[in-house]
């Protein structure tokens, strides 16, 4: 056994004193049972568990550390991820340690990865029953009688515990510490349960670029011609909503690899946005309010009757439900496919000027993944004026990428001129004007243009070269409004468009400047050319 090795059995291994065997691997039901016993949550009408997550309602992204061993050093993004020192965290371990003495944890033997070659043995200890219920729905559940012997990674996951900054190396009483050479990771002070999922996420965007495997943010979906597609974006770009298709089969709607095999879901369930979800837009995520097992946080609820309120943001905005995989009709049950057909990147484009939909070649499709665009809008996070503020994630995914874009950004490049990969981007943001004057676009009119994209159709549809962004965008596709296809013909002031087209292409320019040294000339010319 390594000295690496050792040191990771040793970290993590002291927390299973905390984690009695009557608390090992339970059911999903013993697990419900458990939390409403507890008092962490309420069951709604039609079953789902209903549960607050307090003051933290999303990723606490400026709390989360990579422990800084000199094995790793060369090996991490520094320029964007936290450093914390080894003594800290050990500190943070001891205390979290003596923390969790006093408790009953929850354990469970769970996996990240569909693909059981380049999948991992993730061993998750949970303070709440309900944290518990939620990772079991999100990472892969592997048969009982393949379960136990030593994990790969521990996550211990204590929302009660309190981070000391003068302690511990961090920077308020939140804490995400990850370590790679110790295998395990540390959260506390926050109760939003999607730092766990996450946090596997970053472990497997660290260790899979050096098996040529691809880890992506992303969902997957597959139809009846074994063709493949991924659809990039980042959140409320609509990767959940528009890969729930009732005519092509649902891999996984977050996280995935593509390697030698093909692709694979990194999960084994969902976590989608509730607030505002449409029964007729979005009936199979809408269903799954109704299932009992359904986690729902920070969903509004009826104490009398029971019933849920999803238009009411009044806890957060950022409301959301975890539920299997299996909850969707259409899903796959093993988590993998071949190699896909269609690239989708998804931008929900505040600004108003993107096109629904436009091919991109390969240099255009790495310049978009590096720049990773979508908008915010007001009400979506604190401190938002009533303008559209841009919002560049490289990679799609900038939060969970410990390696620099550039890798990544190669691997990808290198997959799609392998497989000869169709890339398409696709604006699910605003048309005939931004935020606040134009509309969002319709959800059917971008169905129909992913269902030409994904058919082959629209390969054979008449062109126009975007004069700003240099893209191919259809102007003429059967079932779809002809001037949405044109978004400066849908805007009352024209010369108002091209304003506002000049000022977001100056923002993509300014923002590429950090990965020009990274990429190829061709590249580094296909993005927007601002004025």
């Amino acid at each position: 056994m390594s000295l690496s090795a050792k040191a990771a059995l040793a970290t993590a291994g002291r927390f299973e004193h905390c984690a009695p065997a009557e608390l090992t691997n339970l059911t999903a039901a013993s697990l419900y049972e458990l939390a409403v016993e507890r008092g962490e949550g309420e069951i709604a009408a039609g079953g789902p568990l209903v549960v607050k997550t307090g003051e933290h309602t999303g990723r606490s992204a400026q709390d989360k550390f990579i422990v800084r061993h000199p094995e790793i050093e060369d090996k991490i993004w520094w320029d964007a991820n936290k450093s914390m020192s080894v003594e800290a965290f050990d500190r943070l371990h001891a205390d979290m340690l003596a923390y969790a003495s006093e408790r009953q944890l929850i354990k469970q033997d769970l996996a990240g990865g569909a693909d059981k070659t380049y999948g991992i043995k993730v061993r998750v200890f949970t303070e709440y029953a309900w944290h518990g219920l939620f990772i079991q729905h999100l990472l892969v559940r592997p048969p009982m009688n393949e379960r136990g012997g030593e994990p790969d990674f521990t996550v211990v996951d204590m929302p009660g515990f309190v981070a000391d900054p003068e302690v511990h190396g961090c920077r308020s009483k939140t804490v995400i510490a990850v370590d790679f050479v110790r295998r395990i990771v540390l959260i506390g002070g926050t109760s939003y349960a999607g730092e766990m999922k996450k946090s596997v996420f970053t472990i497997l965007n660290f260790l899979l670029p050096e098996k040529d495997v691809m880890p992506m943010h992303c969902s997957v979906n597959v139809g009846r011609n074994d063709d493949p597609a991924i659809f990039f974006g980042l959140s409320g770009t609509g990767k959940t909503t528009l890969s729930a298709d009732p005519n092509r089969t649902l891999i996984g709607d977050d996280e995935h690899g593509w390697g030698p095999n093909g692709l694979f879901n990194f999960e084994g369930g969902c976590y989608a946005k509730m607030i505002r979800l449409s029964p007729s837009a979005e009936p199979e995520i809408y269903a799954t309010t109704k299932r009992f097992g359904t986690v729902l946080e920070n969903v509004v609820m009826d104490p009398a009757t029971r019933e849920l309120d999803l238009d009411d943001a009044t806890l957060a905005e950022n409301s959301r439900g975890a539920y299997p995989i299996h909850y969707i009709p259409n899903a796959s049950l093993d988590g993998v496919t071949t190699h896909p057909k269609n690239i989708i990147m998804l931008t929900c484009d505040a600004f108003g000027v993107m096109p629904p939909i436009a091919k991109l070649t390969p240099a255009q499709a790495m310049y978009m993944f590096l720049s990773g665009y979508t908008a915010k809008v007001a009400g979506t996070e604190k401190g938002l004026g009533k303008d559209p503020e841009a919002t560049f994630s490289t990679c799609f995914g900038a939060p969970f990428m410990p390696r620099h874009p550039s890798e990544y950004g190669a691997l990808l490049g290198k997959l799609i001129d392998k497989h000869d990969v169709n890339c398409w981007l696709v604006s699910t943001g605003w048309t005939g004007g931004p935020h606040g004057e134009g509309r969002r676009m319709p959800i059917k009119e971008t169905r129909a243009l992913l269902t030409a994209a994904l058919n082959g159709s629209l390969n054979n549809a008449p062109m126009r070269k975007d004069e700003v962004f240099g893209f191919d965008v259809p102007t003429d596709v059967q079932g779809v409004d002809k001037r949405i296809l044109t978004p400066r013909d849908t805007w009352d002031d024209a010369s108002a468009y091209d304003a506002q087209a000049d000022k977001l292409a100056a923002m993509f320019v300014e923002n590429f400047k950090v990965y020009e040294p990274y990429v190829s000339d061709e590249v580094k010319v296909a993005g927007p050319k601002a004025s």
